[in-house]
């Protein structure tokens, strides 16, 4: 953005500041969208996102089986 800036305080062509605006509006779409893709195909995909802190912290639930009660004959 400063460079825009500069540009415009020295006067330069019209053409050459919106050819600059453009470059920087099409860089930062691009990096978004290169954060945003391996979210998105996961999502189309039924993927889980990755997440390391997941898989260092894992706890497993151990389900216990119900204890069968002693039947005693009358």
């Amino acid at each position: 953005m400063p460079d825009i800036i500069d540009l415009i305080a020295q006067d330069r062509k019209a053409s050459d500041i919106s050819k600059d605006i453009k470059d920087t509006l099409y860089n930062k779409a691009a990096e978004k969208i290169e954060t945003l893709r391996k979210e998105v195909s996961d999502s189309m995909f039924d993927v889980e996102p990755y997440n390391p802190k997941s898989e260092v912290e894992t706890e497993t639930e151990v389900e216990q089986e119900p204890e069968e009660e002693s039947q005693e004959d009358d």
